[in-house]
């Protein structure tokens, strides 16, 4: 309840302080404005965002209690460089400073340049001078056109090459072996290829995609040599088959219509129009701006930036490039520039807002930053993920924590079409977060990640609420060992509840729904519903007393549970949860049992001592429509053993009474006997986004 008032006040206060302050003050911004007017009126408008927080700044000296309103009139605005915003650039929570649209007027903060001054240059090549490029100052790995993005030559032009040979070794060096080189098949690679300094090799392997600038290539031995080393050995995954890779912004890839070639050296930008495209009225742009915004504060210099608002702007076609000697290794694309920073940020708001055709993640929300909300957010098509999360770690400065953030009912689609390693909502080194009510699909890579260190070393990320999200067409059968949620290291209050969750395909293993990544530790799973996944709908690498109850998961394709390691402790405490499948294995991996010594009291070493048993799972429902009772398998032996050695003594193997699972209605009927064992229906009318009138109810059941 008490989170519930928390949130309902944090929601209802900017309104009440519209009403309730006697002053406010109003800027305005024109794409047509001018910075020497006063930006007192639409007829007066500014020109830029920079001499509007100068303005403000001003004001606010001699007007501390005033609320400022900067408004965006309609149009296209040309961003050079992100609008850094400073604590002298921040409002009070009775009087903040908002920067939005204009009532319903469209805002476009637009971070590229349009390319025109196109020519022909042979059949249905086109062509545009790019004298910045020339010159060395401007380089970019996206192209939108229409407002779609397009892609750049590429060999091979359909599917993958693969490496065949590791000079650098394979996996008998270790996995994070660093390589700088790998033997290809003859020909897919070719030195004689235009400007091979230019091209991008691009690795699929593991759970990475590693990007790679060409900086030799043998003919007689067939080895490629890199400028830099990926963090990888250059295996497919844990076996010693060959990755899986691309050839990126090769000349000789120029082939089909929509594809694109950047010549650094004679600065030219080549393009094969799609049918219907004219390239005299086509809309083509690169981005050029690094960034949108930079909210930069310092949290444990008691300088915070505060109480800052941005609603109804759509932010587009910005440029983020690897920096030199980064191949991209770091897990969930983590070290990925963003567009939208904010570092001891507190009281800050992003809602209605729109990043959409960019590169990098948009929005970094970094150390010192708390109770923040982004909310209604639309971010799609983005070369990285939509929001990573990082603060100061266990035993530093509590100031530098990052905390009780809100990350809800936005939607965030076709992530990572760049670096499809980056994960929709990252949640680092970050503690009392809520992810609530967001809708997160068709990404490359993992839905939510909550935690980050690998063990079962003390952790700063606990009490995160993952919960009502509607999360699915995850992975994409591109990289591995991923899940729709995951999660990492000691999260005591940690809770992932009521999730829809479904459609999560991985390239070789993986592919899970819920996972339950190394040290997983104090964190509850339950009400969630999982199905269509390639790999278990729940999985554990290995976990510490996990409770997973009253969750369906259903129809996975070559598991439904999995557990890869025995630990001396309870993983994972599996109860009233019901498991339907028509295919795979049902308990898979590794559950076995093994002794270890357990007190209640280790002080007085009383209590039990020598426990078998190293997970617990009762009162659950398993059903397998196509399969008899005796020819069911769980782990290795049959029913009645199961049962012998202490497993599922309350629970049935029966048809759980689906209302519909042909058509993915998991709903029960009134006459299951799923609530003979005490399952809870889960209802998942309020997953995902919800109307505006719905927030304050529902928040209650979220974060309860």
């Amino acid at each position: 309840m008490i989170y519930f008032i928390r949130f309902a006040i944090s929601l209802l206060l900017p309104l009440f302080c519209l009403f309730a302050n006697a002053q406010s003050f109003k800027f305005y911004i024109s794409a047509k404005g001018n910075d020497a007017s006063n930006g007192l009126a639409p007829s007066g408008a500014f020109a830029t965002l920079q001499k509007a927080r100068d303005a403000v700044r001003s004001y606010k000296k001699q007007h501390a209690t005033d609320s400022v309103f900067v408004y965006l009139l309609k149009g296209d605005y040309e961003i050079k460089e992100p609008l850094q915003l400073e604590p002298e650039d921040g409002g009070t929570e009775q009087a903040p400073v908002i920067y939005s649209a204009f009532k319903t007027d469209k805002v476009v903060l637009n971070g590229g340049k349009r390319i025109t001054a196109w020519k022909n240059y042979r059949n249905n090549i086109w062509v545009a001078d790019l004298p910045k490029v020339k010159a060395g100052e401007w380089t970019f790995t996206q192209l939108f056109v229409g407002g779609n993005e397009r892609k750049r030559a590429r060999l091979p032009k359909k599917g993958f090459y693969r490496v065949k040979g590791f000079p650098d070794g394979n996996l008998s060096v270790g996995y994070q072996t660093p390589s700088r080189r790998f033997e290809f098949a003859k020909g897919d690679i070719q030195s004689q290829w235009k400007n091979i300094k230019d091209i991008d090799v691009i690795v699929y392997h593991f759970w990475t995609d590693t990007h790679l600038t060409i900086d030799s290539i043998n003919d007689n031995t067939n080895i490629v040599t890199f400028k830099y080393p990926s963090g990888k050995v250059f295996t497919d995954d844990f076996n010693n088959d060959g990755a899986r890779y691309v050839v990126e912004n090769v000349w000789e890839g120029l082939q089909d219509p929509g594809d694109w070639y950047l010549d650094k050296a004679e600065g030219r930008l080549y393009y094969i129009p799609l049918a219907g495209e004219v390239m005299s009225k086509a809309e083509v742009y690169a981005p050029v701006t690094s960034g949108f915004l930079n909210i930069s504060g310092d949290a444990v210099a008691g300088r915070p930036v505060t109480d800052i608002h941005f609603k109804n702007i759509i932010f587009q076609y910005a440029n983020v490039q690897l920096p030199a000697g980064n191949t991209n290794d770091a897990q969930g694309s983590s070290d990925i520039a963003a567009l939208i920073n904010l570092k001891g940020a507190q009281r800050c708001v992003f809602d209605h807002c729109t990043v959409s055709n960019t590169g990098g993640f948009a929005f970094n929300i970094q150390e010192g930053s708390s109770y923040n909300r982004f909310t209604y957010n639309r971010i799609t098509n983005i070369a990285a993920g939509g929001y990573r999360m990082n603060g100061g770690k266990a035993g530093e400065n509590p100031l530098s924590q990052t905390h009780h953030n809100i990350i809800s009912d936005n939607e965030i689609s076709n992530f990572g079409t760049v670096f499809p390693s980056a994960v929709g909502v990252l949640l680092m080194h970050a503690r009392n977060n809520e992810v609530i009510h967001n809708n997160i699909h068709h990404g490359y890579y993992t839905g939510i990640s909550s935690g980050w260190e690998w063990g079962y070393q003390r952790s700063i990320s606990r009490d995160n609420i993952v919960a009502f999200n509607y999360i699915h067409h995850i992975g994409q059968g591109l990289l591995s060992d991923m899940g729709a949620v995951y999660t990492l290291g000691v999260s005591p209050g940690t809770i992932i509840r009521n999730n829809l969750i479904h459609d999560v395909d991985s390239h070789n293993y993986g592919g899970w729904g819920i996972y339950n990544d190394e040290g997983s530790t104090h964190i509850l799973v339950e009400n969630n519903i999982v199905y269509n996944t390639k790999f278990a709908g729940y999985n554990i690498h290995y976990a510490k007393e996990i409770t997973v109850r009253n969750n369906i998961f259903a129809l996975g394709r070559l598991q439904q549970i999995n557990r890869t390691r025995v630990d001396p402790h309870s993983s994972v405490y599996f109860e009233n949860n019901i498991v339907y499948w028509k295919e795979g294995k049902l308990f898979d991996g590794n559950w076995e049992d093994k002794p270890y010594d357990f007190y209640f009291n280790p002080i007085a070493k009383t209590g039990t001592k020598k426990v078998n048993s190293t997970f617990e799972a009762d009162y659950n429902i398993y059903f397998n429509p196509t399969l008899p009772l005796d020819s069911i398998i769980l782990n290795k032996v049959k029913w009645k053993e199961w049962q012998n050695n202490g497993k599922d003594l309350h629970s049935s193997y029966v048809d759980p009474l689906f209302t519909d699972p042909a058509r993915f209605d998991f709903s029960l009927e009134k006459k299951s006997p799923a609530f003979q064992l005490g399952f809870q229906q889960i209802s998942i009318k309020d997953v995902g986004p919800r109307k505006e009138g719905q927030r304050l109810v529902h928040n209650k059941v979220a974060v309860k």
